[in-house]
């Protein structure tokens, strides 16, 4: 990676439950960035049922102290709490993220039959435009990979103007005692 100021280094932390997992980290890396001004930012890989409990506790203590985002690991968290729970618990991470202001990554076999056949599934197309509420997409890597890009990008654009139509949207303000 770039040493470029412009370029921010994110490192990932798997199986964070507790604040005190985000503690260890953040010590570590301050033995190892020694001289830097800035903490590097943190992505907590959400894959335990333990993780989403203390979620809450995550977000104030990491994003109080450096940048702080949360990676939903849909496919080990599907292990854990079961695959019934999946959607359920993922729109959770998302609405707590959301009101936190914590970034989130969609992550797990996105796209993963159009990455490595070049071929998507009607479920992969529907789950890559749930992504939308996400701020990243993850995709693992496959021959077809440019191609999923390019229709993972048309239908978040997509999905991004009927989000818009669903959201609230706050007229201006016009004051009796103004008119």
């Amino acid at each position: 990676m770039s040493r470029n100021s412009e370029v921010k280094q994110v490192h990932g932390y798997s199986f964070v439950q507790r604040s005190a997992d985000i503690e260890l980290l953040q010590q570590e890396l301050d033995k190892r960035s020694e001289g830097r001004l800035t903490r590097p930012a943190i992505v907590a890989k959400v894959e335990t049922a333990i993780a989403i409990s203390n979620l809450p506790e995550l977000i104030i203590y990491a994003a109080g102290k450096q940048s702080f985002g949360v990676m939903i690991a849909r496919g080990d968290l599907a292990v854990e709490i079961g695959y019934q729970r999946l959607t359920e618990i993922q729109e959770e991470i998302l609405w707590l993220c959301e009101a936190a202001h914590v970034p989130v990554i969609w992550a797990t076999q996105v796209l993963e039959s159009l990455v490595k056949d070049g071929t998507p599934s009607r479920g992969e197309m529907t789950d890559a435009a749930m992504a939308e509420r996400a701020e990243c997409v993850m995709l693992n890597k496959g021959p077809f990979i440019a191609e999923a890009i390019a229709i993972l990008d048309d239908v978040l654009t997509r999905m991004e103007a009927h989000q818009l139509k669903k959201t609230p949207q706050l007229r201006a303000l016009h004051s009796s005692l103004c008119d």
